[in-house]
């Protein structure tokens, strides 16, 4: 089982090792060098291919000038409730 299992894990591996070429590490300038990686992985384009424009992030409709503290208002009930639990202690 172990043989099946070690056998597996060289065959998943082998394929990596093959994809990664040396002809990019050999050359020397840097230009070069960095189209022979941009060929072999071409970079994502920044908009889809579809010739869609991008979709637009809705505008928040929050107020944000005016802070509102929430939890210390929950906390200050809270407290309230607590504190009436036990009347005769």
């Amino acid at each position: 089982m172990r043989l099946l299992a070690v056998f597996v894990a060289m065959c998943a591996l082998s394929q990596t090792s093959a994809a990664q070429s040396q002809e990019c590490k050999t050359i020397t300038d840097s230009g070069a060098r960095l189209a022979c990686y941009d060929r072999a992985a071409p970079p994502a384009s920044a908009s889809p291919a579809t010739g869609q424009p991008a979709p637009r992030v809705p505008v928040a409709k929050i107020d944000n000038s005016k802070y509102v503290d929430t939890i210390s208002q929950e906390d200050a009930l809270m407290n309230a409730r607590l504190k009436n639990i036990c009347k005769g202690c």
